[in-house]
């Protein structure tokens, strides 16, 4: 009776404090882990948010890139990590809500290992070649496809990313044949693209944009159901390919385990940010459109993108390693 008695208090006394830590969260430095190399889109969005939310917390954040298996090696890191509220995951929708149907084997459960904080926003993708190809547009693309089957290819920033199943889907409705060459992040390969190295890829829409202003590739069209205020003569790709659409979602996630009032503190302090006037434009000014709202919420979301997305890796027969 003293043994369960003893059980029974320090059980009550985890439960009363762990809401005052909550309060009084982060103490310390929060590391941020973003699932590929420095210099894409999504590493500038995720450093973005690191800085203002740093500025809410009065405590930094503290950036780490870990590439490799379309986010996999990060999802693995963030699964084995400790569960309170100082390593949060900053990830692209495919790495919980197409890798399951992609890869036979993971190093993580994306439903088991993590807990959904907020969905921060998405983004439509840019589809971009090389400035000199004489490509410029997709009927162009398309066309120079079909006459050489199977000899033109795209770069993505790994498989099972958006950038990939954004051109798989690309090739089923258009019903061509050009060959995947995955990289570790969307910086490579846009070096690759103007490097002359790859003929296609769909890139985030502001990296894409800054590329494309520079002179250094062309972008010749969007995937997002509309056309973007900051290029309103680009044309979407549904323009030409009636149907066809893809956005690359963004959220925050935290390692199983983590106590539900630090979820809580995390949901309410991001919402916070992407409340501000200042965040909201600069955000906007890069394409991305916000969402914030509740776990639950984003939760429901990944959901609904894992059935789209699975139904087409299924119905392509795409697999990775």
């Amino acid at each position: 009776m003293k043994r369960i008695c003893l059980l029974a208090l320090l059980a009550m006394t985890a439960w009363a404090t762990t809401p005052a830590l909550a309060q009084n969260y982060p103490t310390r430095g929060v590391r941020i882990v973003i699932p590929f190399d420095p210099g894409g889109g999504s590493d500038l969005h995720a450093r973005t948010l690191a800085n203002e939310l740093g500025k809410v917390w009065k405590t930094p954040l503290i950036p780490e890139n870990m590439g490799g298996a379309g986010g996999g090696v990060a999802a693995g890191a963030v699964a084995r990590s400790k569960p309170d509220g100082y390593t949060i995951f900053f990830a692209t929708h495919p790495i919980m809500a197409i890798n399951p149907a992609l890869y036979e084997k993971l190093n993580y459960d994306p439903e088991a290992d993590f807990i959904p904080v907020i969905k921060l926003g998405e983004t439509a993708l840019m589809a971009l070649v090389s400035a000199n190809s004489g490509i410029n547009t997709i009927a162009d693309l398309i066309k120079l496809a079909k006459d050489k089957p199977g000899t033109l290819n795209f770069g993505s920033g790994g498989m099972g990313t958006t950038q990939h199943l954004s051109a798989e889907l690309f090739k089923a409705a258009a019903g061509i044949d050009i060959v995947h060459v995955p990289f570790k992040g969307g910086a490579p390969a846009n070096m690759a693209m103007m490097a002359g190295q790859i003929h296609l890829q769909f890139d985030s829409f502001f990296p894409g944009m800054v590329l494309m202003r520079a002179g250094k590739i062309r972008g010749i069209a969007v995937t997002g159901k509309k056309r973007q205020a900051q290029l309103p003569d680009m044309p979407t790709v549904g323009e030409t390919l009636k149907g066809y659409e893809s956005v690359l979602g963004y959220g925050i996630l935290v390692p199983a385990g983590t106590p539900a009032p630090i979820v809580t503190a995390l949901n309410r302090d991001i919402n916070k940010v992407l409340a501000d006037p200042a965040y909201k434009k600069e955000m906007t000014d890069r394409g991305i459109d916000l969402d914030g709202g509740t776990p639950e919420e984003f939760k429901a979301w990944l959901g609904v993108e894992r059935k789209k997305w699975s139904d087409l890796i299924k119905r392509m027969g795409i697999k990775a390693g």
